[in-house]
Parts: structure tokens; sequence; C-alpha cells
């Protein structure tokens, strides 16, 4: 287990943190002290020195607790993002929150399960500020073997983002078989078992050293192997709601633009859009990524991606993006343990 300082803690005088020591959990413990001015509404108090001590907490899968912080809650009918929503061009939302929440609310409007989600596409029109949004759905075209639905994210009266479901229902597969390129992830990372509080979501990369792997994205910062990715989301997109193999699918879509526009010089490409496309919905947590292409001219990218999850690939998925400069790029959040 690796531990990391997760929390600070402020309290009025000194206070003891929560315990810990070598010869109780290996966490590290100490003191807090603060500064607390007018406490109470009376005279300002005098100052204290103050010391900042940080401690760990460890997380689990399974700890309900931290479980419980999803990316948004219900207020009425608009969507209260939280802390965890912010991506990391600025202070807005995260372009795989926008679309996870998209993919969301078209699923909660109401489809046959005898449909396969087959294709989404999530334009991110402007961004997403991290206040309340309204999501509104549409169904376009609704017929014996298909199924179309429109969804829009509305902040402050304009859309934001918008997103097109194609859902096409599943039959009797042809017999024959059908070429396609070979493609092999790596192996499945094994040490996932405890995160941060405040990690969004667990992602390894992997590149010059397709077998292992490190934890995060640094193995992507070259340009000479394929770039692949293992995820796992583990946070509800909505409170109360459970992840389902469709929100997955929406939310990782997003991660194709940095899969495959991430080179040598770090991630210089923000993306205006992505698709992701699935012959079947993805089986258990996790979902990979395999890079499969990047182009671009005049600060312009298009970049793909083949989809998988543990039995083997299910689809494909492409991003646009526009040029950025060097230092746009800044992830508010723990990808990586």
């Amino acid at each position: 287990m690796v531990w990391k300082p997760v929390h600070s803690f402020w309290r009025t005088g000194m206070q003891r943190l929560p315990p810990g020591g070598a010869g109780d959990t290996g966490r590290p413990s100490g003191w807090a002290l603060s500064r607390v001015d007018n406490v109470g509404g009376g005279a300002a108090a005098d100052p204290v020195p103050t010391v900042r001590c940080r401690i760990v907490i460890p997380v689990t899968i399974g700890d309900s607790a931290i479980m419980s912080e999803a990316f948004f809650t219900v207020d009425g009918d608009s969507h209260l993002p939280s802390v965890m929503a912010r991506g990391p061009w600025g202070a807005a939302m995260g372009g795989q929150i926008v679309g996870g929440l998209l993919g969301w609310g078209i699923e909660q409007s109401g489809v046959d399960p005898d449909l396969q989600p087959a294709r989404l596409t999530v334009d991110l029109l402007r961004r997403a500020l991290l206040e309340p949004v309204q999501i509104q759905t549409s169904v376009q075209r609704e017929g014996r073997r298909i199924k179309l639905v429109d969804g829009a994210l509305v902040q402050n009266g304009k859309t934001v983002a918008r997103a097109s479901a194609l859902f096409l229902r599943r039959g009797e597969h042809p017999d024959g078989e059908v070429w396609t390129a070979p493609v092999r992830m790596p192996p499945l990372p094994t040490d996932s078992d405890y995160f941060p509080a405040d990690m969004q979501f667990f992602i390894w990369g992997y590149g010059t050293n397709p077998e292992k792997g490190t934890r995060g994205m640094t193995e992507w910062e070259q340009s000479h192997a394929q770039k692949f990715a293992w995820t796992r989301l583990f946070r509800p997109m909505v409170q109360g709601h459970p992840l389902t193999p469709f929100s997955r699918l929406a939310f990782i879509g997003d991660i194709t633009s940095s899969l495959a526009h991430w080179g040598t010089g770090g991630l210089r490409y923000i993306n205006a859009d992505y698709t992701v496309t699935a012959s079947r919905l993805p089986d258990g947590e996790y979902l990979g990524l395999a890079a499969q292409s990047h182009y671009g001219t005049a600060g312009v990218a298009t970049g793909g991606a083949t989809l998988f999850d543990r039995h083997g690939p299910i689809g494909t998925s492409s991003a646009l993006a526009l040029a950025q400069s060097a230092d746009a790029f800044n992830a508010p959040f723990r990808t990586q343990v």
C-alpha cells in the first residue's frame, strides 16, 4: 500500500490529529495549531502559531464514505457538480465529466434494455463551469430496430455541451468471419485496491514499457511506441445512482484525446468532441484503450483508439482537438496513487 496525504485538519487551538503511528497503521501522527478570529461573535482571539499537519486516510474501492461522493448531486431539475468534477483545463468541468453526465441523462430518459448503445458522440461546445447544470433529452427517431436520442447540458440558459446516442436492437449474429486488425492490450493492473480521497479515477499508462506500464500518463510522453491505458471509474456520476456500463463508456471515451494526442511535448491539444462506438456493453470495472492514430496539421488534430474490456475489444473511439499552449494542461486531482 502507498500512503498519500489527502486532508488538512484545521482546529481551534491545539488539537490532536486522528490516531496513527508506527505501531498503529503506519500513518504519520501530529498536531494541528490554528488561528481562529472572532469565535462565537466575541472579541477576536489572540493569534496562535499556525502549523498544518497533513494526515493520510487509506481508502478502498468498497469504502462507503468515499463512494458516496459522486461527481454530481440532484437539486430539483439541476445537477450540482462536486469539487471532483473539475477538469484539467482551468476552473471548469472535465470533458469526461460532461460526457459522463450526458450519457447518464440519456440513459435515464428510458431505453429498451434490448437495444445496444452503439454510438455516443459528445460535442464540447463551451466551458461548463462548476455551477448547476440541467440535462435536456429528446428522441429524434424511434423505430423497431433503432432509437436516436439527443441530450444537451444547459447552464445559465446556454447549451454548453450536447450528445447524440444511437441505440440498435440486438439480434441473431451472422455466420462467417470478418477481417479486423489485431490489437493486444497489456495485462490488467493488479494494485488498485487503495486510492486517495482526492482521486477522480484510476488510469494506468503503457508505452515504452508495454507489459508493466506505470500509474498515470508518463508512458505517453514519447513518439516511438504504441500507447495504451487501463482505466477504472469508481465514483458514481450522480449521487444515489450506481454506475452503469453505459455511464462508464460515456466517461472513458474522453480519455481518447489525451491518449491519442499526448506526445514528446506533453498534452498540447484540447478536444472539441469525442465519439465512442460499441458492439456490446463493457463487462466489469476496467475499460482499456489502445491508441491507433494521431494526425495533425496547423493546430488541428484527429486521433483514434480501440476500446477494450477484460474480455477483449468492444469498439472504437475518436477525438478531434485543437492545439493548446504547453502549460495549459494541469490535472487538478489525482488519477494515480
